[in-house]
């Protein structure tokens, strides 16, 4: 299952703010420091705008996860593709944050806690009614598959 369209707008919007902020500040301190002719400079943000609305868009796209019968599958990447099994009987901790930001786009991010500190797993961008429904379903069968060790 893919990711809500939420977390792209959100990244996207902070992308545009960013990158008009400092195309401005660029512009006017080339401009006064090196001469008006040096203020267009700060046109090079206009391109990082362009390749990072691009790069979020395929980023966004390679975000996938799967609840399967014994384990959580969260695939992500686009030049290196990231794959992590989490098996529901190892799960410890399962939580759902929201930032101000997220929040203010409904949106919420579900995070993974195991034994093992380096498979610990997030999914961002959910709905937060997913990712409820997600933290409770998942809770459920770690409990269960936790019961036979």
């Amino acid at each position: 299952m893919g990711l809500p369209g939420g977390l792209l707008r959100l990244r996207r919007l902070l992308l545009v703010l960013w990158t008009t902020v400092l195309g401005v500040v660029t512009a006017v301190l080339t401009g006064v420091l090196a001469g008006p002719a040096w203020a267009a400079t700060g046109l090079v943000w206009a391109g990082v705008l362009g390749w990072g609305w691009v790069m979020l868009g395929r980023n966004w796209r390679s975000w996938r996860y799967a609840e399967r019968a014994d384990d959580l599958l969260i695939s992500r990447g686009v030049l290196w593709h990231e794959q992590t099994v989490v098996p529901y009987g190892r799960m410890q901790l399962v939580e759902v944050t929201s930032g101000p930001l997220e929040r203010r786009f409904a949106l919420a991010s579900v995070q993974l806690h195991t034994a093992a500190a380096a498979s610990d797993a997030k999914i961002p961008g959910l709905a937060p009614a997913e990712a409820e429904r997600l933290r409770d379903r998942l809770t459920e069968l770690g409990e269960a598959r936790s019961a036979g060790l």
